[in-house]
């Protein structure tokens, strides 16, 4: 049953940081602002969603009263038809508005860093990574996001070995959260010419980017080596030293980056990487059961640890974590980036788990 109170206080709350938000003092306050600029973002679903439940509430309510005063025969079938309808929907925005107010992970709402490596399959797996790659690009596109590329290895015949990106947005880590895993391709590669059908693997980590506010990383910790950019078979591709190289002394993270020319855009990429690297770590250190959670989704990119599957002679993707309809989804829908029948069928068996241990705590 769902608590009326709570949602008169969602709206309130959602009222108060309108007006903060338009208030001169914040105004000023960047980081003030991009913080309600989230929760406002965050509760914006929320309230649209109550505010339809309100509606339905309402409607009944009326149609009640109507239906004890009419005396009219025909009237009154007509009136009890738009209360069955009325009925008929109320339990499925309940369920929709009682998965919205299970907590959210408070990280949600950050822009993702993306890390895709080629596993299992050689000059195929790197094709694969290419193909992912482009696959959350189109995703980030159909999303209004903005993606941004840090670093990335070149495959020797296509694709990448690793590409690294940034993707900005709104709830760009709430959605990508759950690209985090082993992928699984079955097709005959273009380097095939017997026709014979491979099984290669890529390995994507999606971790929340972090602010200089999240992490705080003493400069006198880090070991910064510049040196010129080189592409496939480590021919040098710049003439002058652009490319950098960061290591966390404490933490023994690496972070290289040698896709911009400017070695300040590079260096910059790379502690944003940095960051959000360490941020994982200390998340971790906090959440021990999120952290087996984590390793046992990327594992070491063999192709038995898998989350998803990309049959190509079958026109099917099957994410291994759903069960029934939702398994299964057309193959040429997904590589294109249509992810949203995946993702949201994610996120309410997500939500819907949460909830329940809520309900047992």
């Amino acid at each position: 049953m769902i608590n009326l109170e709570s949602l008169q206080r969602i709206k309130k709350r959602f009222a108060e940081i309108q007006v903060l938000m338009a208030s001169p003092e914040v105004a000023t306050d960047r980081s003030r602002m991009v913080e309600l600029g989230r929760e406002h973002a965050d509760l914006q679903e929320v309230v649209r969603t109550i505010s339809t439940y309100e509606s339905l509430l309402a409607e009944k309510k009326d149609l009640e009263t109507i239906l004890e005063a009419e005396e009219d025969d025909a009237a009154l079938e007509a009136w009890r038809e738009e209360y069955e309808k009325i009925e008929q929907r109320l339990p499925s925005v309940e369920r929709e508005l009682s998965l919205q107010l299970v907590p959210k992970d408070p990280e949600d709402s950050k822009d993702a860093i993306v890390e895709i490596r080629a596993g299992t399959g050689g000059d195929e797996a790197a094709l694969f990574a290419g193909d992912l790659f482009r696959l959350y690009s189109r995703y980030a596109e159909q999303n209004g996001w903005r993606i941004d590329v840090m670093n990335s290895s070149d495959g020797a015949k296509g694709g990448f070995k690793e590409v690294i990106f940034g993707v900005s947005g709104q709830d760009a880590f709430g959605k990508m959260k759950y690209e985090s895993g082993v992928h699984r391709v079955q097709r005959v590669p273009a380097t095939e010419s017997s026709g014979r059908i491979h099984t290669s693997a890529a390995t994507v980590a999606v971790l929340p980017e972090a602010e200089e506010v999240d992490v705080r990383i003493d400069p006198n910790e880090l070991k910064i080596d510049v040196y010129r950019s080189s592409g496939p078979g480590g021919q040098s591709v710049n003439t002058t030293d652009s490319a950098v190289r960061i290591t966390h002394i404490p933490t023994g993270e690496v972070v290289t980056c040698q896709d911009e020319k400017s070695q300040h855009k590079n260096k910059d990429k790379a502690m944003r990487v940095l960051r959000s690297r360490l941020f994982e770590l200390e998340r971790e250190k906090r959440d021990a059961e999120r952290s087996e959670a984590r390793r046992s989704m990327v594992g070491s990119g063999d192709r038995s640890a898998k989350i998803r599957t990309y049959n190509w002679p079958q026109g099917r993707v099957t994410d291994h974590r759903l069960e029934g309809d939702e398994k299964n989804h057309p193959l040429e829908k997904v590589i294109e980036g249509d992810l949203d029948d995946i993702i949201t069928a994610l996120r309410t068996a997500d939500n819907a788990t949460r909830m329940a241990k809520l309900a047992e705590s």
